[in-house]
């Protein structure tokens, strides 16, 4: 029990730390960096918007991820993660991906039909499979907690 306290804890000061740096992503570092490119390639700059849009947009997806992992984390610490209270945070967790998944394929498509070297399509399309990776898993570990929550449930009527 004292290591999952441990864990726990380490693994809320990570959440904090990567919500901050997610945060300054999300308010300086990324629309500044698209208005720099904006004025250094001027042939780009109509993607100065939509580029600073979309990428704010995954940044918040990841925060969304960051903040549910947050609150089922309280839910361990109360022993009541195999309940119906982390249903909305696991669906938040898996919709969040969904969403952040959708666009990036739409984002990947548009890179690659405009692609003149193979380079960046590919990088963005391992990118595409990794993210969809993580969407399965999180689709197999959901299904793995109603599981878990059925047992529970089953268990705690007999007793």
């Amino acid at each position: 029990m004292d290591i999952e306290r441990r864990a726990v804890t380490a693994l809320r000061v990570f959440l904090v730390v990567l919500f901050g740096i997610l945060l300054l992503l999300q308010v300086m570092s990324l629309p500044g960096q698209f208005a720099h490119m904006a004025e250094e390639e001027p042939d780009l700059a109509y993607l100065r918007w939509p580029l600073t849009v979309v990428t704010i947009f995954w940044v918040f997806c990841a925060q969304v991820v960051v903040v549910s992992t947050w609150k089922l984390l309280d839910l361990v610490r109360a022993d009541r993660i195999f309940s119906d209270a982390s249903w909305t945070w696991v669906d938040a967790i898996v919709l969040a991906i969904a969403a952040a998944w959708t666009t990036f394929l739409g984002f990947f498509l548009y890179v690659g039909f405009k692609a003149d070297d193979p380079g960046m399509p590919l990088l963005l399309f391992l990118l595409l499979l990794a993210l969809s990776v993580v969407g399965l898993v999180m689709l197999v570990m959901r299904a793995l907690l109603r599981q878990a929550t059925n047992l529970r449930t089953e268990v705690e009527a007999v007793i």
